[in-house]
């Protein structure tokens, strides 16, 4: 094997590929600044407790090892998000914060959204602000560093996480049950949803088989209203949903609702959100609410936020 050969999914920039990308790298940060984002530089290493949050995905990303000089677990950090959270937990304040980073990340095995084990993540977060401006702040950011990157025009996904967690509360199912439906929806497989609302007893299968089949254009949420009027949560869920797609920008971009949207990060609580474009196979940039991610550090606060792999997107 030639010493110069990489492993499987690393790779890296060069020559006038570099430079393309540090010339867009520049112009995101310069983006960010201006809409009051500061920008973080997280250490790539870090406890894997500090780096996990609870989540099994996360989890099978990260690479670990025992540090010799603490006798510790260490990983190095598989998503940007955890870091962010952590960073928060340490400012002594309730006042909303901005960050944002572009950061290589390390992955064990590549998904379905980044092109490589070894992406640079960028993205933005905002934390301390429940309310849905915050949502839409952090999207219409995102729908503009897509366009700094001249990627038009966009389709943009809208989802709710918090309308399959209403529905999943009412039911007596064990961690491993719900981890199951949620790899179902992620997957958006019919027939094993099927055969799970088969095995299981479930209250309202009825509202899981019509959350999996609910997409479309606005005109989807009066029919959503309509099936998940009995559950407060939902409805409540539904109508942030309806705000926010009414008042985003819709210039050069095409708004869908997707009720089946599950991020695969568990973390994830609320509004979820995804850009397309018709050249590319898979999403080109996500995020979305994930309330209380600070817990773990002492600190609970609602926050949201999108990331993307501008390595790739850089190079299109």
């Amino acid at each position: 094997m030639s010493a110069w050969r990489l492993p499987d999914g690393i790779d890296e920039l060069s020559g006038k590929r570099a430079q393309e990308f540090e010339s867009i790298r520049r112009k995101l940060l310069d983006l960010y600044s201006d809409r009051g984002f500061g920008l973080v530089i997280p250490p790539m290493v870090g406890y894997v407790d500090s780096l996990l949050l609870t989540s099994d995905v996360v989890d099978e990303k990260t690479f670990k090892f025992l540090d010799p000089a603490s006798a510790k677990m260490l990983g190095i950090h598989a998503d940007i998000t955890p870091q962010i959270a952590r960073i928060d937990a340490k400012y002594d304040s309730d006042k909303i914060k901005k960050y944002c980073y572009v950061n290589a990340i390390l992955q064990t095995k590549a998904d379905d959204f980044y092109a490589s084990r070894s992406p640079i993540q960028a993205g933005a977060e905002l934390y301390g602000c429940a309310d849905i401006s915050a949502d839409v702040e952090v999207i219409q950011l995102m729908l503009e560093s897509l366009k700094l990157l001249s990627i038009k025009p966009i389709v943009l996904s809208l989802g709710n996480i918090a309308i399959f967690n209403a529905l999943v509360a009412q039911q007596d199912l064990m961690d491993s049950q719900v981890a199951n439906l949620r790899q179902i929806f992620i997957r958006r497989s019919h027939p094993d949803l099927a055969l799970f609302l088969t095995k299981n007893t479930l209250d309202n299968a009825d509202k899981f088989s019509a959350l999996m089949q609910l997409e479309g254009d606005a005109r989807v949420l009066d029919d959503a209203l309509d099936i998940f009027n009995d559950l407060p949560e939902a409805k409540s869920a539904i109508e942030d949903l309806a705000k926010i797609s009414a008042v985003l920008d819709t210039k050069d971009i095409e708004i869908k609702i997707d009720f089946a949207e599950l991020k695969a990060y568990e973390y994830h609580t609320g509004v979820v959100f995804c850009a397309y474009h018709q050249n590319y196979s898979k999403a080109l940039a996500q995020g979305g609410r994930y309330n209380g991610i600070g817990k773990l550090f002492g600190k609970s606060r609602p926050a949201t936020g999108f990331s993307f792999d501008l390595k790739f997107l850089s190079q299109k």
